[in-house]
């Protein structure tokens, strides 16, 4: 009977807790569902993303093989307006951006790397877009605009290049103690071990060699 009373208080104080807390415990369980449902869901809807623009970028690669320019640019296109959340987005878009270089189609070529600039979510990708865009920029004699690109921010592997870079536009300003100072950079910020370093030395010897600070 003790037993029967001592459950019954049991059931009255969890049944008043219950009508106190309920309604909160019951939020709280749904809004914490709702949180795990969503975090699937956006899980499950990335990997989706990722196949299917992985699927994509291996069709765009077929292209180029194929030397297709015009599949190559409508491959990038739909990997731009389907999955530009991803890093093949970014990577089909500097393929495609390549592809029209060599088939000397600049305007497309520029379009698909100022893409990546604007758009991409990689550091790197957007430093070797800016980097490729300053080149096409450099034979189209927009020095300015080539060098203004190369005036902001790259991640720290990218400096001895970014630097070469402006040496080349620079040298073809005819600003050539500017140009050694980007030259000297670029060798100073470019691995001994890296087979460019001589490339870059050429370029500083036929404009006269180290800048003047350095030579001091």
């Amino acid at each position: 009977m003790a037993y029967d009373l001592e459950e019954q208080e049991q059931m009255a104080s969890i049944k008043a807790w219950w009508n106190q807390h309920g309604n909160l415990v019951t939020w709280l369980l749904i809004i914490v569902l709702a949180a795990y449902a969503a975090w699937s869901g956006w899980n499950y809807y990335q990997r989706n993303q990722s196949a299917q623009a992985a699927q994509l970028y291996e069709e765009l690669q077929k292209s180029v093989t194929a030397k297709d320019t015009a599949r190559v640019q409508r491959a990038a296109a739909d990997m731009e307006d389907k999955f530009s959340k991803t890093a093949y987005a970014q990577m089909g878009a500097l393929t495609a951006a390549k592809s029209a270089f060599d088939a000397n189609d600049l305007k497309t070529a520029k379009a698909q790397l100022q893409w990546v600039v604007d758009n991409g979510l990689d550091a790197e990708y957007k430093a070797i877009a800016k980097i490729r865009l300053a080149g096409v920029l450099l034979d189209e004699k927009a020095y300015d605009e080539g060098l203004k690109l190369m005036s902001g921010d790259f991640p720290v592997q990218f400096a001895g290049i970014v630097a070469d870079r402006k040496g080349d536009i620079l040298v073809a300003q005819n600003k050539l103690e500017e140009a050694r100072a980007a030259y000297q950079l670029a060798l100073d910020k470019t691995d001994q071990k890296n087979p460019g370093r001589q490339l870059i030395q050429l370029k500083l010897d036929a404009i006269g060699g180290a800048p003047a600070k350095a030579a001091a």
